[in-house]
């Protein structure tokens, strides 16, 4: 039993995981892909060497560069998919459980930030239902989920982008602050007990490194929503709603083009 080690300069979040696992299906060997996004790291164990893993990394222009590889004994890797899957069906029930909560009372409030942050829940819904959807799935079938999810979010959030832009020049009313702070401050306690839960886990595995980072960033977005409310009520005006949906609708679009990379 082989493991080889790379750095990957341009891994940052579960897109470009998702990338290299669909890119590794079909190799002979492979027994276990080990992802630490953080640190930028995939450890692949393989049963024999073969010049084909490192050819198709680099194919991904996603900076593949291989460091070592070693002899290890074949219990080395041990893989927790089950402890694994019940932790991102758990994140992803929450964040789409929020995103029926976040766009019923963004347009009952209208307020664009708690829309934007919706797509957002739903973004990361979608990228961790599809690495889960992935799990005994034929390519075919992943890349096929791949692009409707990607067109479904990039669709979403061209709406939305317009929508904003519509309320930029023209009259509207100032959304309602309340409920942008109240709303904001239980998806932020959410997701704090979703970051609590993947950092007891104490895995560095597959999904749940990128899946941390992901509830990261929803807590600093769940906090400028909140400001956004802040600034709401102190200014009486809507550009601070508007200000914080056009940027989460701008990161939700960037996701969608990354998600739609799956599907190529």
């Amino acid at each position: 039993m082989f493991k080889s080690v790379f750095t990957v300069s341009k891994m940052n979040c579960p897109s470009e995981e998702s990338l290299i696992r669909m890119k590794m299906e079909g190799i002979s060997g492979i027994k276990n892909l080990v992802f630490d996004i953080e640190n930028r790291k995939l450890t692949i164990f393989h049963a024999e060497e073969n010049p084909e893993i490192e050819k198709r990394l680099k194919e991904l222009n996603l900076g593949a560069e291989h460091k070592d590889t070693i002899d290890v004994q074949e219990d080395e890797f041990i893989d927790n998919a089950s402890a694994q899957s019940k932790l991102l069906w758990m994140v992803l029930i929450i964040n789409f459980a929020f995103f029926i909560i976040e766009i019923t009372t963004g347009l009952i409030s209208k307020s664009m930030g708690l829309v934007a942050d919706s797509l957002d829940m739903l973004a990361d819904a979608l990228v961790y239902g599809l690495s889960l959807w992935a799990v005994g799935s034929t390519i075919i079938r992943k890349k096929k989920v791949a692009k409707l999810s990607g067109y479904f979010q990039l669709a979403l959030a061209l709406l939305g982008l317009s929508e904003v832009i519509r309320r930029f020049i023209s009259f509207v009313e100032v959304p309602d602050f309340q409920t942008m702070i109240i709303v904001s401050a239980l998806a932020l306690i959410a997701n704090s007990v979703c970051l609590y839960l993947l950092q007891k886990s104490k895995s560095n595995e597959a999904h749940m490194k990128a899946t941390m980072i992901f509830t990261s960033n929803d807590i600093i977005i769940n906090t400028g929503v909140i400001v956004a409310g802040v600034l709401v009520l102190l200014t009486q005006s809507k550009y601070p709603d508007l200000i914080i949906g056009t940027i989460i609708f701008l990161i939700v679009t960037r996701g969608a083009f990354r998600i739609l990379k799956l599907g190529r």
